[in-house]
C-alpha cells in the first residue's frame, strides 16, 4: 500500500493545475503535492493518478513518489481565497500526495531534447493508459535534476468515467499528433517490445492494490472495492500487447 502521511500544515495553492493542487508539509516532515478528492472528478482522479503513476514507476519511469494524506478539512481556514477554502472544506479524509520536486523545471521541447528511445517509451505508456492530456500545450513533464519525470496522470484512463463502454473507449486508436514528443522522432517499436512483456496479470494487480479502499467504496456496478481494482486491470491488460500498432500521428515505424 501507499505510504500514509498526515498534512500538518498547508502552505500555498499550486495554481498552474486545473484542479488546483497545493503544497503541504506533513507530519513526516515532508514537503508534497497535494491533489483533492473534492477537486474536479474528484477520487477518480485520484485512482488515475495512483493506476498510471505506480504502473509507470514499475515499468522504469521517473515519476515522483506516491503517497496518501489525511487532511483535516480545517487546515487552510487561514487562506485567503475562498475557493482554496472550499476546496479543502470538502476534502477533509484521505487526498493524494507526491513528492514535491523543488527546483524542477518545466519540460519545453523547445529548450531540451529527448532520445528517440525515451520518446518512444513515453509515448507507448500514454497510449497504454490513453493520456490525452501530454501535449505540446501541456506536457505534464518536469526536467529535474537532468532527467524527464513524468507527472499529473489525472486524465488517463478516461473509460473509467463510463463503465459499461469502458471495453470499447478501450479500444480506440491512440492519437498521439499532439503529443509533446511527437517531434523527436520516438521508436514506438523498440518501447513495445521492452515494455508490452511487462505488463502482466500479476503486476497490474500490484498496481490496483495501491488504490486506496475508500477510493473505491460504493462505485455502480460493483458489489466489492476488488471487482473495481480488476476492472481497472483488465483493460490495460488487453491493450499491451498491440497498443502500439493503434498510435496514430506519429511518422516512421511502429
Amino acid at each position: 500500500m501507499l505510504k500514509e502521511a498526515i498534512a500538518t500544515r498547508y502552505i500555498t495553492p499550486l495554481r498552474e493545475g486545473g484542479s488546483l493542487p497545493g503544497l503541504v508539509e506533513a507530519d513526516d516532515r515532508g514537503t508534497y503535492v497535494i491533489k483533492f478528492t473534492g477537486a474536479g472528478q474528484g477520487r477518480k482522479t485520484l485512482v488515475a493518478e495512483v493506476v498510471a503513476g505506480e504502473l509507470a514507476r514499475r515499468l522504469g519511469f521517473r515519476v515522483p513518489r506516491l503517497l496518501t494524506l489525511d487532511l483535516d478539512s480545517d487546515l487552510g481556514l487561514g487562506e485567503p481565497d475562498e475557493r482554496v477554502q472550499e476546496l479543502l472544506r470538502s476534502s477533509g479524509g484521505t487526498n493524494l500526495g507526491m513528492d514535491f520536486l523543488s527546483g524542477a523545471l518545466g519540460f519545453d521541447p523547445l529548450a531540451f531534447s529527448v532520445g528517440p528511445e525515451e520518446a518512444g517509451r513515453i509515448v507507448w505508456f500514454d497510449a497504454l493508459v490513453n493520456n490525452v492530456d501530454r501535449s505540446w500545450r501541456n506536457p505534464n513533464l518536469l526536467r529535474w535534476q537532468g532527467e524527464v519525470w513524468l507527472i499529473d496522470h489525472g486524465a488517463t484512463m478516461i473509460w473509467h468515467h463510463n463503465w459499461p463502454g469502458a471495453e470499447k473507449s478501450a479500444a480506440r486508436p491512440y492519437d498521439a499528433s499532439d503529443h509533446v514528443l511527437a517531434p523527436f522522432a520516438p521508436d514506438i517499436a523498440a518501447a513495445a517490445a521492452e515494455l508490452a512483456p511487462l505488463v502482466t496479470e500479476d503486476l497490474l494487480t500490484e498496481v490496483t492494490a495501491e488504490i486506496p479502499h475508500v477510493w473505491l467504496a460504493d462505485e455502480p456496478g460493483f458489489d466489492t472495492p476488488d471487482e473495481l481494482r480488476e476492472a481497472y486491470a483488465r483493460p490495460l491488460l488487453q491493450r499491451a500487447p498491440a497498443v502500439h500498432d493503434r498510435i496514430t500521428g506519429i511518422e516512421g515505424d511502429k
